[in-house]
């Protein structure tokens, strides 16, 4: 009986034993999580300080310096040359990897035997003008060699010869208003248009279409607030398709290409940019005189990665062009100065132990002059990789184009990430000292929709992350400095692609202390920092939803011109809102269950981030926009769709796309 009761004294023992270990094993499980959440999020926020106050404005400064000191046109020995600096340079940092990756893409040069040039006749046909082919070079830069004249690349060879017909920026309504307004043909003559408005390829595409036989370009004071400077740049209407003789595949060895006569978007006349001091002697009849040649040539990416420790088959993606028509120390060196620092200053980290939880890609395109050539091209060798694994990517184009306010175009996935650490970051403009970069920013460019919040614009193309966004439905963004769109109404700064964008020029007169720089430099690499680094991927989906509102809302109010036109074909706009308020529901639902997620559950945590990493592909129309097959973001189309189709096609394309597309990778089932 004592032995029985020993027992039993020996098992109620054990069993309160047992009972006191699971209680403290379930508070602990419990609460452990909360402790370990917050003390890592402060190490978190302690990494990225770190990050951020490594990068040095002098440093900057000195990477621009070595960068712009002689010209880098893609093609050329000397932008391998600087290609190989980067990643000599990248490979000191500490980097895991740091490759070329070369491509063999159609470019086009100026034939150096056989000068390009614009020329006045007179009625027996004698040149009494010609316009200049060569511009006097900055000073400092009298003995640099190599410098590229101005043309236009990809026009066609010629020399065609006609009256001069002024077509103010050769848009659509532009020749529309010659046409029926003034009774103007250009069929058969030259037309003389000036930059700004629009892109210059669609300058040259509206021309060809009005039957002209030439266009020239020039810069108007008006819109650049300059005489005498003559912009360099392409005439291609790729349209997002990369290489003109190999669209939709990479350019390597082994790949099938057009003929040149078929390339994707090719002119089919010539086309030639001068001087507005050039401009205004040309009031007669004029001879054309291109003989750019089109070859095919090699060029290099610069491919960088800091492998992900947990995560690795997850990408974050911070890309520039390195290459510029001239020396470029805005566009886009200095970019590529801050994507120097920025690349430095995560290799300080590593050099501590600190790696990121996803892979950072770090890449120098080559060829973005010439139609975005090396970033899609690596795209499309990279595509089906890059659409199951890639995060976002950070756009690091030029830094500055102004030195009033900070500038930031992304998906709306990015703008409370944004709102977040610019409110972190020191702002660097005068009369904001001791206040944050979101504070300035707030004051000088409020958004139009709500004055509580700065300016954030829509994503739209003209730069590298032109693939990754439009076609590959990958989260994007980008940030710099730009001008007061208040006041200033010049559409690009004075020296844009020209030969006086200089070192001196961004020393003297845009960034004197590299602190604006600085603070672009501090946003992107903090902006790839939360993004590789943070356990939940920051997107927020309800401001998705928001901006689905306010697209769909201004469709609908353009589309009230064409009232009549849609009742008559049955229209309804009903759907189309009807499938934004199911997307708001879900998003909202969505991130109820995200506060939910026990985040040391990996497989939890993993199913939560696949579906914030593919919010954007849903927005993929593999079909694309008609007549461009490589514009595929539903998102991008509703925002071109106000200026670039007819709204009432725009109105069925949409509300169409929108009720196949529901609620798409938000469901409960993952």
């Amino acid at each position: 009986m004592a032995k029985s009761r020993g027992r039993l004294y020996l098992w109620m023992c054990l069993a309160a034993a047992l009972a006191s270990f699971l209680a403290g094993f379930m508070v602990g499980w419990f609460i452990k999580p909360i402790k370990e959440t917050a003390t890592s999020l402060r190490y978190h926020q302690s990494i990225r300080w770190k990050l951020v106050s490594e990068m040095k404005a002098e440093n900057i400064k000195s990477f621009l310096r070595s960068f712009t000191k002689l010209p880098h046109l893609a093609g050329t020995e000397q932008n391998l040359l600087l290609a190989k600096k980067i990643q000599t340079q990248w490979k000191k940092f500490g980097l895991d990897s740091a490759k070329l990756v070369h491509y063999d893409v159609l470019l086009s040069y100026p034939n150096e035997t056989n000068a390009n040039y614009i020329s006045v006749m007179d009625e027996h046909g004698v040149e009494i003008f010609k316009t200049s082919y060569l511009e006097p070079p900055p000073d400092g830069y009298e003995n640099v060699t190599n410098i590229v004249p101005p043309y236009n690349a990809f026009s066609a060879q010629g020399t065609p010869e006609g009256d001069l017909i002024y077509v103010n920026y050769a848009r659509t309504e532009d020749f529309f208003k010659l046409e029926r307004e003034m009774s103007i043909n250009c069929t058969g003559k030259i037309v003389i248009a000036r930059y700004g408005k629009i892109f210059r390829g669609n300058k040259v595409k509206n021309a060809m279409l009005a039957g002209a036989i030439g266009i020239i370009l020039y810069s108007d004071p008006a819109d650049y607030f300059a005489l005498g400077y003559t912009q360099r740049g392409n005439v291609l209407n790729l349209n997002g398709a990369g290489d003109p003789l190999t669209p939709g595949y990479p350019a390597k060895e082994y790949t099938f290409r057009l003929d040149v006569e078929e390339g994707v978007g090719i002119p089919k006349i010539p086309v030639h940019p001068i001087g507005y001091n050039d401009a205004e002697i040309l009031l007669r009849k004029v001879r054309m005189h291109v003989h750019n040649t089109n070859k095919i040539t090699r060029i290099y990416n610069v491919i960088g990665t800091i492998r992900g420790s947990v995560e690795p088959d997850r990408y974050v993606i911070l890309g520039g062009h390195r290459d510029s028509w001239v020396f470029g120390a805005i566009d886009p060196t200095s970019g590529t100065a801050v994507l120097q620092e920025i690349v430095q200053s995560f290799g300080k980290l590593m050099s501590k132990g600190w790696k990121p939880r996803r892979t950072i890609i770090f890449a120098s395109w080559d060829a973005e002059e010439f139609g975005l050539l090396g970033s899609t091209e690596w795209a499309e060798e990279n595509a089906k990789t890059l659409q199951e694994r890639s995060i976002a990517y950070i756009n690091s184009d030029s830094s500055i184009e102004g030195n009033y306010t900070l500038r930031v175009d992304c998906t709306p996935l990015l703008y409370q990430l944004v709102y977040q650490l610019t409110k972190e970051i020191s702002s660097p403009d005068d009369g904001f000292e001791n206040k944050s970069l979101y504070e300035s920013w707030l004051e000088k460019d409020p958004s139009s929709e709500n004055k509580n919040f700065p300016r954030i614009n829509k994503l739209g193309s003209g730069s590298d992350f032109e693939a990754y966004f439009q076609r590959l439905g990958i989260a994007s963004g980008r940030a710099r400095y730009t001008k007061n769109r208040k006041t200033d109404k010049y559409s690009s700064y004075p020296v844009y692609h020209t030969i006086y964008e200089t070192f001196e020029l961004v020393e003297n007169f845009y960034d004197p202390t590299f602190k604006k720089q600085l603070s672009v430099a501090q946003l992107r690499g903090a902006l790839v920092y939360e993004l590789a680094d943070s356990k939940i991927i920051p997107f927020n989906i309800q401001d998705y939803a928001k901006a689905l509102k306010n697209y769909a809302t201004s469709i609908y109010n353009l589309s009230k011109k064409h009232d009549q036109q849609l009742r008559d074909h049955g229209v309804s706009f009903d759907s189309l809102f009807s499938a934004v308020k199911n997307f708001s529901e879900a998003a909202s639902d969505f991130h109820r269950r995200l506060t939910q997620v026990d985040l040391n559950d990996p497989i939890a945590v993993r199913i939560m981030n696949d579906q914030l990493m593919l919010l954007e592909r849903a927005f993929i129309d593999p079909l694309g926009l008609p007549g461009r097959q490589f514009y595929r973001s539903i998102l991008f189309c509703v925002y071109i769709s106000m200026f670039s189709f007819s709204v009432l096609a725009a109105c069925f394309w949409i509300a169409s796309f929108f009720e196949v597309l529901k609620l798409r990778f938000l469901g409960r089932k993952s």
